[in-house]
């Protein structure tokens, strides 16, 4: 734990800085949480800049969050743009929101590595070898990363609509 010390002595000056932010105490207390579980088990043994480390791991989590709540919404969108109207199908149209919201759980379930694969290739339209160039990885591990995002999909998915 020792080793951790450092980013320890930086706790209220990032609830600070982000709440500032995020105009949120309550959002700012969680981003600090995430990031100091990410620092505590990340597995960095010397970081020379411990609060500039835990900064930038608390940015990463903010935006990755907004890129989570705007895929969100592009998926809704999609869904109300690609599917019936509510006033056409009201039915049809829970159901998509309804299938929306199944597959934001089942990407939640994986690791984050799995999830990343899954948005940059389905949502954002990255190859295979500019993921694995992004993530520093073969293309071989990216493409086992989307087969058991796949595979997860739909034995969730099978499981919800029976």
């Amino acid at each position: 734990m020792s080793r951790h010390k450092g980013f320890l002595d930086h706790y209220h000056e990032l609830i600070g800085t982000w709440t500032r932010k995020l105009r949120s105490r309550q959002q700012a207390e969680d981003l600090a949480h995430d990031a100091f579980v990410r620092v505590l088990e990340s597995e960095q043994a010397d970081v020379e800049q411990p609060r500039a480390y835990l900064h930038q791991t608390a940015r990463n989590i903010a935006v990755d969050g907004y890129r989570r709540e705007d895929r969100r919404q592009l998926l809704e969108q999609q869904a109300l743009d690609l599917g019936p109207t509510p006033g056409d199908d009201p039915e049809a149209f829970m159901n998509a929101l309804q299938l929306a919201d199944s597959v934001e759980r089942a990407l939640a379930e994986l690791p984050l590595n799995c999830r990343k694969v899954f948005v940059w290739q389905k949502l954002e339209g990255l190859t295979q070898a500019e993921i694995a160039e992004r993530m520093g990885l073969t293309k071989n591990m990216v493409e086992k990363y989307m087969i058991r995002t796949l595979r997860h999909l739909r034995e969730h998915l099978d499981v919800s609509t029976r």
